[in-house]
């Protein structure tokens, strides 16, 4: 079967229960029939349709992952909006200065995607919190040599994406 009818045959079989049960997960409309679509184009992207032997499985788990990056951005998100709130109004960034860093925020978590969460804290606190790696150990609770390893992980990590980039 060709793709395309594939594609449309798991969609017409499986979006109504997605969409479902993404909107019991994220208790939005909007934001479930947004990862749905998203879902099926992972699914189209990934070019793996006829290999899919369970396909609520395999759509659900794809589903999952789109909903921890939706929910990892939204806190990424949150927490800048939190320090922009604690600036005085004569600081206060413009909608379009806004709009910048949510893009590159997106950018930053796309690039870190992948990564364990130790490794990508320890990124994290390093690039964009200036802190050195020795304060970074003591509060992940890691030797130095950990935090070296992590950070050198996520840069070869950073360096792979980027190359891979058209």
């Amino acid at each position: 079967m060709d793709p395309q009818r594939l594609l449309a045959s798991l969609y017409h079989d499986n979006h109504a229960w997605l969409r479902g049960w993404l909107s019991r997960q994220v208790r939005c409309p909007q934001d479930a029939a947004d990862l749905a679509q998203d879902t099926f184009l992972r699914a189209w992207d990934a070019r793996q349709l006829e290999r899919i032997q369970e396909p609520r499985a395999y759509l659900s788990t794809v589903a999952r992952r789109l909903l921890c990056s939706l929910w990892r951005r939204r806190k990424l998100e949150q927490a800048y909006l939190d320090q922009l709130a604690e600036l005085p109004l004569a600081y206060a960034p413009s909608a379009e200065d806004i709009a910048l860093v949510r893009e590159a925020i997106e950018a930053i978590d796309c690039l870190l995607e992948g990564l364990p969460s130790r490794v990508k804290r320890a990124f994290l606190l390093n690039r964009l919190e200036g802190m050195p790696q020795q304060a970074i150990a003591e509060q992940l609770g890691v030797s130095l040599a950990t935090v070296e390893r992590d950070l050198r992980r996520a840069f070869v990590h950073c360096l792979s994406q980027t190359a891979e980039s058209p």
